[in-house]
């Protein structure tokens, strides 16, 4: 059994204890009426049909960011009914100067820099989670769900939605149809409660947020302030069945490269036919499934540079499966990262909400097992060639407004491994501006003599413990992922409470994170075991005045400690900053941070921290600008300097990290990306250690709304001092990946994608860059709805 009786016992304690504070939230904005018409609105963009003289006008005329509940600068009305089916709207966005109207032909979730209108709507009026859609000049859809549990906004959700936008002499318009079976919401009720927010996006100088209602600053919770709306009277939760079939067409070339010698190309054709499902068993629970599914990842992720890095890389979730209701699985602690399901061959989910009660649940298999190995100065994921099934389940619920509780379950499982993972959480609004939220988790793992031998091979060679301590802190083949597997059972479990509050001007937070050393979520991505950290901080905020040259600043500061389970200390850090929003959309923020932290074990065959480590203290200077002087361009740069500890060669060295990035819309069809990194690590004599660029390059071009071509160019260059290493290094590597990508999309789901990709590097054994992967790929997907 999972369940301990420790976890259980303190379950229940915590359980009784916030219970007595339950309180219902109440909204004060005026509620509105949706007017029902039967007629269905043309999606072209222009308001020249007749029911949309009789549809319901809303001023969206009040600024609510950055200042609060000021008139607007320009006019806009929101026109909105519904026929049961789909809620229709529509926007006459006003303009002095059109000229100035900031659109642009992008991919979908592209354009939340440019002019938007588009509507927030919680269709449980429970303030926990509401959908989003948005809508440029052009017709560019961008949609997403915000999730007030976990302060987060998930944009890779996508629905099936019509929309269409255009560009007048005084402004524009748009027109957009939101089907109701694209949303989760209790059909039982004749009138539906559900609370929605109408908003333009107005970006010039500042970007103004228009909105429809009062917005209260000090409340941070902005889904709870939401006016409640009426209507809906007839409409159903839709029942259709959604059959998406996917051919994926590939050929792939690699080759060996041993030394400088290359070994012939190896070819290998894919022909994958799969079968994504969505059904609406009752208007409350939804099944999806999948056989022999799709998950490539199509599009290239963001490059990230990795050295001298001791923790595992996250990278974000984008296959159409997991995102799907993705946030029903949502907790304070990410216990369900679905990136480490690396190649399933079939899936199922099921998830549904009724009454405040949130059910959510997928099972998977994956022909590849992916397992991040946790620690507390260091983590790794290593993967081997096993099968193995996943799944998770969650539930959730919402007693009030302001009181949720949930509870999560997890496993990963092969042949001669299993990891299983039980939490409670519980998330409590004391009032507008106080917060608690508890999680306690625990785990059980098991690992067998061959997982720990297949670990080994893939990690380092493994080797009895020395009689003596090593001579060398480099070569006696351990490392801490190895030590942190190499007993047969785990249990473990560990806690997080905090407790901050949150008002107009200013922020008071602390919080306390526990996890014990046998603690592991193998399907989440918890990095870090074996460790107990305690945080506080809060931050100050001014305002200024409408048509100042700025209009807000803060001044933020946190300390926090971090000890491992037996006491002994690993890291202490205090860090502050100040920022200022000004002109062009402008941020600059300063910071500092001072940090007494570990570097590497002495003794890497003992996970002891006193006696076995060197304390190192790194201070550093942070500087982050970004600005939008103008319609398509934006740039930023982020820049460190200070000492920080050479995790190589386990000493302190002189650092400097630039990374600027600019955005630029050549025309309203042709967009660049460039993002590019450089790592400097100097020892303090001034002996270089090493030198990294990494450059990102993304050139676009948007035929319509539909379509685009893509060229995508990931170039590193990483150059060592050999003499400066304990260890041998190649003194210079190189790597260049690049990708051509055609996309064509009728909706999210009935796409075509046609592209090639192919990657290369260079070391100390090659004179030029090596190509070592080529791929030419297609995939054709459509969405039946029946």
């Amino acid at each position: 059994m999972l369940l301990s009786r420790f976890l259980a016992g303190r379950l229940a304690v915590l359980a009784m204890a916030v219970t007595p504070f339950i309180v219902l939230a109440e909204t004060a904005q005026p509620a509105l009426n949706i007017p029902y018409l039967a007629d269905a609105a043309t999606i072209d963009g222009r308001l020249d049909e007749p029911q949309w003289q009789q549809a319901k006008r809303i001023s969206v005329n009040n600024i609510t960011w950055p200042y609060e509940n000021k008139p607007s600068p320009v006019s806009t009305t929101a026109l909105i009914y519904e026929n049961d089916d789909t809620l229709y709207l529509g926007f006459i966005a006003e303009d002095p100067h059109p000229e100035k109207i900031r659109a642009f032909y992008r991919d979908r979730d592209s354009a939340w820099d440019d002019d938007l209108v588009g509507i927030k709507l919680d269709t449980y009026g429970s303030a926990k989670l509401a959908y989003q859609f948005f809508v440029n000049p052009l017709g560019v859809q961008q949609d997403s769900i915000e999730n007030e549990l976990s302060k987060t906004e998930n944009s890779a959700w996508d629905g099936i939605w019509d929309s269409a936008g255009h560009i007048t002499a005084q402004g524009y318009q748009v027109e957009i149809a939101l089907p109701m079976r694209m949303f989760n919401f209790d059909d039982a009720p004749r009138s539906q409660a559900m609370t929605m927010e109408l908003v333009r996006f107005y970006p010039r100088n500042e970007r103004l947020r228009l909105s429809s209602m009062q917005l209260d600053h000090g409340n941070h919770c902005w889904i709870c302030q939401m006016p409640q709306v009426n209507g809906f009277a007839n409409a159903k939760q839709s029942s259709n069945l959604i059959v998406v079939p996917s051919l994926v067409l590939n050929q792939q070339q690699q080759r060996d490269i041993n030394g400088a010698v290359l070994k012939p190309w190896q070819k290998d054709n894919n022909i994958e036919p799969s079968l994504d499902l969505k059904w609406g068993i009752t208007p409350d629970l939804t099944l999806n499934a999948t056989v022999n599914p799709d998950f490539s990842q199509v599009e290239a992720d963001v490059a990230q540079l990795n050295v001298n890095e001791s923790f595992s890389l996250f990278f974000p979730e984008k296959r159409s499966f997991f995102l799907d209701n993705a946030d029903y699985f949502a907790s304070n602690l990410n216990l369900i990262y679905t990136r480490n399901i690396a190649s399933p061959g079939a899936g199922a989910k099921l998830t549904g909400s009724k009454n405040g009660h949130t059910v959510a649940a997928f099972i998977s298999n994956d022909e590849q097992t992916n397992v991040l190995i946790p620690g507390n100065l260091g983590s790794r994921v290593v993967s081997l060639e096993q099968h193995s099934q996943a799944g998770a389940l969650r539930y959730r619920y919402d007693i009030s407004s302001a009181f949720s509780l949930g509870a999560s379950s997890t496993f990963r499982r092969s042949d001669d491994y299993h990891n299983e993972v039980l939490s409670i959480d519980s998330k409590y609004r004391f009032d507008d501006f106080t917060t608690l939220v508890v999680q306690a988790l625990a785990s059980q793992s098991d690992y067998s003599e061959d997982f720990i031998e297949q670990l080994c091979d893939a990690d380092e060679p493994c080797q009895a413990p020395p009689v003596q301590p090593c001579d060398s802190r480099y070569d006696c083949g351990y490392s801490e992922a190895l030590l942190r597997v190499n007993e047969r059972h785990y249990d473990g479990y560990g806690y997080y409470l905090s407790l901050d509050r949150d008002t107009k001007y200013y922020s008071l937070f602390g919080n306390y994170h526990m996890r014990s050393r046998g603690l592991r979520a193998d399907l989440g991505f918890l990095s870090e075991t074996d460790f107990n950290k305690f945080t506080t901080g809060g931050e100050y905020r001014w305002y200024a005045e409408q048509d100042a040259w700025w209009n807000r600043a803060r001044w933020y500061a946190d300390w926090d400690i971090t000890h491992n389970q037996a006491g002994e200390l690993i890291e202490k850090e205090a860090q502050s900053f100040v920022s200022l929003d000004g002109p062009w959309q402008s941020y600059l923020e300063l910071g500092t941070i001072s940090r007494e932290r570990r570097g590497l074990r002495a003794d890497p065959s003992s996970l002891a921290i006193d006696g076995n480590s060197v304390r190192f203290n790194e201070n550093e200077i942070n500087l982050f600008a970004s600005i939008k002087p103008s319609a398509g361009v934006v740039a930023d740069i982020d820049v460190t300097q200070g000492n920080k500890v050479d995790l190589a060669n386990n000493r302190l060295g002189e650092f400097v990290r630039i990374r600027p990035t600019v955005n630029y819309n050549i025309n309203s069809h042709l967009a660049l990306r460039l993002r590019h990194t450089y790592e400097d690590l100097q020892r303090r004599s001034g002996e270089d250690i090493f030198s990294a660029n990494l450059s990102d390059l993304r050139l676009t071009y948007q035929f319509n709304l539909r379509s685009f071509l893509r060229l995508t160019m990931i170039y590193t260059d990483i150059e060592r001092e050999p003499s400066s290493y304990v260890k041998e290094v190649d003194a210079r590597y190189r790597a260049l990946s690049t990708q051509l990508l055609y996309s064509y999309k009728l909706n999210p789901q009935s796409v075509v994608f046609v592209g090639y990709s192919d990657s290369g590097y260079q070391d100390d054994d090659l004179s030029r860059l090596e190509k070592d992967n080529r791929t030419l790929f297609a995939k054709f997907s459509y969405a039946w709805i029946l």
